[in-house]
């Protein structure tokens, strides 16, 4: 290819001599960029025909490298073009500068782009869907911070090193940072949201003090965890409602999470019955609505007398599921049934006001009171 653009190139200055040199060079630099399009556009049709229905790693990558590859193939063409071109020498000089940022900025475009491809094809092999997928959330919530991090560095890297190919910009960045201590104090004034949460994105991918998918306790709202930025975390609530929360958030405020070792719960059902009630009974329904769900895990089943009210009596019933949604389902299970058996079999066990009613005491139980004697004449 860049030999075919240096003999078009070379064709083309001699044949317009006559024009003037700015008009040639551009002339030039569009029939190279037109070449290099259209070569990357029919390599690319072929790669997509002989893999038809075949290889879809293959083709995923070139649908995602599409852009990348076309940039390149643009840049190498304008560098190949650049030398025969007439331009004077600070024009061809301000133009190879430029091709120079475009390539800095080409190379961590596609080293951002490697990162990304390994860390999605390394989470296809995930699967979450499962019921106690404790590992597989650590390990999404790892790659997924860690791989925004990474990008952000690399974004940064890429704008640093681009800035520092041009001479006036470098000097007067050195010569601010030198003499001025208040400019870099405004900037890292500036810059202190975005570098804290980066650095709360990446405590939390070490630490993991919640994952992708973790049942959460967040400002009285309970909800999963359904993404993780580079500077919040998205709630989603039990109503669908989204809870944005700044990953700084997540680190220097206290939270419950539900499924930190485990997806297992263990919920409870509060009941307030009347003192005649024969706990014995309502534990021994309790045991039977409990093992014989599909909810429960096998593994806790209680029922306690936790209070004594004055009219009342609290019973607290516990039982263990295997996440959050069906320790949820089961609560309301055993508090439905449980109700059904009280008001079918032992209905006097609902809660009662009782009041006792008193008379007013009677009076002339005695003998009639004697009329008093008449007063002397």
């Amino acid at each position: 290819m860049s030999e075919a653009i240096q003999n078009a190139s070379s064709w083309l200055r001699d044949m317009l001599a006559w024009a003037p040199d700015n008009l040639v060079g551009a002339l030039i630099l569009a029939i190279a960029a037109a070449i290099a399009l259209s070569i990357h556009r029919t390599v690319l049709r072929l790669l997509r025909r002989l893999l038809r229905g075949r290889h879809p790693y293959v083709r995923s990558f070139l649908l995602v490298t599409t852009r990348l590859t076309r940039l390149a193939l643009l840049v190498l063409a304008l560098f190949v073009a650049l030398p025969v071109t007439p331009f004077d020498a600070d024009t061809t000089a301000i133009l190879a500068k430029l091709l120079v940022i475009a390539s800095i900025v080409l190379v961590g475009w596609a080293t951002i782009t490697a990162v990304n491809m390994a860390a999605n094809l390394y989470l296809r092999r995930l699967q979450i869907d499962t019921r106690d997928n404790l590992i597989v959330r650590k390990q999404l919530t790892q790659v997924r911070l860690m791989t925004r991090a990474v990008n952000t560095l690399l974004v940064i890297a890429t704008a640093g090193i681009a800035l520092m190919t041009l001479e006036p910009v470098r000097q007067y960045g050195v010569s601010l940072f030198a003499s001025a201590g208040v400019a870099g104090l405004i900037v890292g004034l500036a810059a202190r949201p975005v570098l804290s949460n980066l650095f709360a994105g990446i405590q939390i991918a070490m630490t993991q003090p919640l994952r992708i998918d973790d049942g959460v306790l967040i400002e009285n709202e309970y909800g999963r965890v359904e993404e993780i930025t580079s500077t919040y975390v998205v709630i989603r609530l039990w109503d669908l409602r989204r809870l944005i929360v700044p990953l700084t958030y997540v680190i220097e405020k206290p939270f419950q999470n539900w499924t930190r070792e485990t997806s297992a719960l263990i919920g409870s059902v509060m009941l307030y019955v009347d003192y005649t009630t024969p706990v014995e009974r309502v534990r021994a329904k309790l045991i039977e609505v409990v093992t014989a769900s599909a909810l429960w895990d096998g593994d806790v089943v209680k029922l306690h007398v936790t209070d004594a009210k004055d009219n009342v009596i609290e019973l607290r019933a516990i039982a263990s599921a295997r996440s959050a949604g069906d320790t949820f389902d089961l609560r309301c299970e055993i508090r439905e049934k449980l109700i059904d058996f009280l008001q079918r079999e032992i209905p006097t066990a609902l809660p009662r006001t009782r009041q006792e009613v008193v008379g007013a005491e009677t009076r002339g139980s005695g003998p009639p009171d004697r009329p008093s004697p008449p007063p002397p004449q």
